[in-house]
């Protein structure tokens, strides 16, 4: 495999480095996730101007026809800064969705409103009694008339508070763990019958719980086929775990450098504790994680985007890697750093949070564990 990036690819990463260098500062990022909207919309309308939020859209729909690999970039630049902008949830996973199948009118009146950033977007697919199973659906919806009505609980929606449009998973038919018999819809953020619970994640992002009752969905709202959407929803799924685990690579390049650079200022019996030999092998082993999970982050893409038949299989390995690693990182970079490493005035711990929320995020270890020697 040729890991080799082109010329525009390495011009959109250094584009995407300088930001967060210049513009993306500690402080700017923690004021930004403690104000009411919890990031920056200043910041999601220069990611519009930049072209960052077209990057991965369709030319017929308005963005630049880019591949995964540009998103992988764009999202590894921004673990290293932490940010908190929802890139991942409206253009990834729901841009995405729609962007493959979506009709031509859902495409015009979404995908050109998102690219140019007045539009944020949410997708509604997890149930308290789910877990980390996509087919496992109980909210419900029944056909009446020309339209649906949609009742149930969603839960963790990322994005939820300032998403304009979600896109909800309901069951259409079939039993509760059935594949087949769940269908997309797509609802605007303040349908009559929604119903949100905001709250802030342990990461300082924002979702929601949805309480859905007796909401009326029109047929032509429908994403997909109906009965069909478990496949639209586990294929934007994976987009989205690539996505995550870039921005995983990241967040732990961060931590590892961060840390190396501690131990060789701060000092204990006269001397640097970056000396010690046994601190020494911590830190290489941070490094070997950090590499690893590069790698088959790499292997994984490229595998997504060639159609490679075992890409899922992939996936699911760069998954597993990802949330050993980022626990095995996150917690030697806190206990190198002493006490200040769990303090809020410290980043060290609020990369480990975010770490450790990307671990569970669309499956954690042990579910991808047992996909991977599954298939």
């Amino acid at each position: 495999m040729d890991f080799t990036f082109n010329e525009e690819q390495t011009l959109i990463q250094d584009q995407v480095d300088q930001f967060i260098q210049k513009e993306y500062d500690w402080e700017t990022r923690q004021s930004l996730s403690n104000s009411d909207l919890g990031f920056g919309d200043d910041n999601w309308q220069k990611f519009a101007e930049l072209g960052w939020l077209g990057i991965s859209t369709s030319e017929e729909c308005g963005g630049f026809g880019g591949s995964a690999i540009e998103s992988m970039l764009i999202m590894e630049a921004f673990g290293k800064g932490l940010v908190v902008e929802p890139f991942l949830e409206t253009i990834i996973m729901c841009g995405g969705l729609i962007d493959e199948h979506g009709t031509d009118q859902q495409k015009s009146s979404i995908l050109e409103s998102a690219i140019e950033g007045k539009m944020h977007l949410a997708m509604a697919y997890a149930e308290p009694q789910s877990r980390f199973n996509l087919s496992d659906v109980v909210t419900e919806a029944k056909e009446d008339g020309d339209s649906f009505v949609l009742n149930g609980y969603k839960s963790v929606v990322m994005n939820g508070p300032s998403a304009n449009k979600l896109i909800v998973s309901a069951r259409t038919s079939g039993a509760q763990l059935d594949e087949n018999g769940i269908t997309l819809f797509l609802i605007d953020g303040d349908a009559e019958g929604l119903n949100k619970t905001n709250y802030k994640t342990v990461d300082g992002r924002r979702a929601s719980d949805l309480t859905i009752e007796n909401l009326k969905v029109t047929k032509d709202n429908i994403i997909g086929q109906i009965n069909d959407g478990f496949t639209l929803l586990d294929s934007s799924i994976d987009r989205a775990i690539l996505a995550i685990s870039a921005e995983a690579v990241g967040a732990m390049e961060v931590l590892y450098k961060t840390t190396v650079e501690y131990t060789k200022t701060r000092e204990q019996f006269g001397t640097s504790i970056g000396k010690f030999q046994v601190l020494q092998h911590r830190m290489v082993d941070m490094f070997m994680e950090y590499e690893q999970c590069k790698s088959l982050l790499y292997m994984a893409t490229m595998k997504q985007e060639e159609g490679s038949i075992d890409s899922k299989k992939a996936i699911s390995g760069l998954k597993y890697q990802v949330g050993k690693a980022g626990k095995f990182i996150g917690q030697q970079a806190v206990q190198l750093h002493g006490g200040m490493g769990v303090t809020d005035e410290l980043n060290v711990g609020h990369y480990f949070k975010r770490l450790t929320t990307i671990g569970t995020i669309f499956g954690n270890t042990d579910y991808h564990l047992k996909k991977y020697s599954s298939l």
